[in-house]
């Protein structure tokens, strides 16, 4: 294979698809704000950390994996505008959660440029990152999403070309509301049976052997709650900027909910309470007083 990708943004999942792409000696060079945090991640030697337009010139895919669209278009049209530099016929791949309305004009902007690109919601979280197993929920042309699968199968387990661009974050979207509001859903549950004198393990073993089983259950629930270690690696703030979007998707689409949004505002009360840097599996220990704050409200 040759090392060609180039990666913007080595957080929490970014490290790991990083190291991935290392490992199959597809990457070309990585960019993140903090150079220490570079440093930390301890690449091998030739793979340089370079600014993002010199990224550009580097490589012929390029992975955001920032927080937003926001962090995506600075880079993209901003002070050394990565699309002024840009190879035809590189692609672009978003792995944020974003807005699809936003991702369909920065799609625009770099077909305009010659190059394409490609909404690719993940889900799976930071383990699965590591683990070069994500799911994968994609926008795009098949064209580019043909070209771009050699990469993309290096870190994701299931791949999904669901339509045009905007497909991918609208199902990411959808998804994320689904998945959030299971897991308060769980946390609800594990907090009544305690009250009730059951002790959280053995409620979350029942929920595993019944119908009330779910990712949250089988994964968060045992592994960092039950736990006591609250390292689900991503902050509430991530979850509650994920359920405003969904909140909003279907508000521009005209479409009645209740459910997620009622765990949206559950969030939105923990966002108001200063506690969006926190750990999200925290939730747990936190749900009762955040449902009486929205009751209130």
């Amino acid at each position: 294979m040759d090392a060609d990708v180039g990666v913007i943004g080595v957080g929490q999942m970014g490290s790991g698809i990083v190291r991935q792409l290392a490992g199959a000696r597809k990457l070309a060079a990585v960019f993140h704000t903090d150079a220490d945090h570079v440093s930390a991640l301890n690449l091998p030697a030739p793979i340089p950390a370079v600014s993002a337009d010199d990224m550009a010139r580097r490589s012929k895919f390029i992975l955001f994996v920032v927080p937003s669209s926001v962090e995506i278009d600075s880079i993209l049209t901003g002070d050394d505008a990565l699309l002024d530099v840009m190879e035809p016929g590189t692609v672009l791949i978003d792995l944020t959660t974003s807005n699809p309305s936003e991702t369909r004009r920065l799609a625009s902007l770099t077909t305009g440029s010659g190059g394409a690109y490609l909404d690719c919601g993940m889900s799976g979280g930071a383990l699965a990152a590591d683990a070069g197993k994500l799911t994968l929920m994609m926008g795009g042309s098949p064209e580019a999403v043909t070209k771009a699968w050699p990469v993309l199968d290096v870190i994701a387990e299931h791949i999904f070309h669901l339509g045009p661009s905007g497909a991918g974050h609208t199902m990411k979207l959808i998804h994320n509301l689904v998945c959030h509001t299971i897991f308060l859903a769980t946390c609800e549950g594990g907090r009544l049976a305690e009250s009730a004198g059951i002790s959280l393990e053995r409620a979350v073993e029942v929920f595993n052997a019944g119908n009330a089983r779910s990712f949250a259950s089988e994964v968060r629930f045992p592994q960092h709650i039950v736990s006591g270690t609250f390292d689900g690696r991503s902050r509430i703030a991530n979850l509650a900027k994920d359920l405003t979007m969904g909140v909003d998707l279907a508000d521009q689409l005209e479409l009645p909910i209740s459910v997620s949004r009622a765990a949206s505002e559950i969030l939105g009360q923990a966002m108001e309470a200063g506690e969006g840097e926190r750990d999200f599996t925290r939730l747990y220990a936190d749900l009762d007083r955040l449902i009486a704050a929205k009751l209130a409200a």
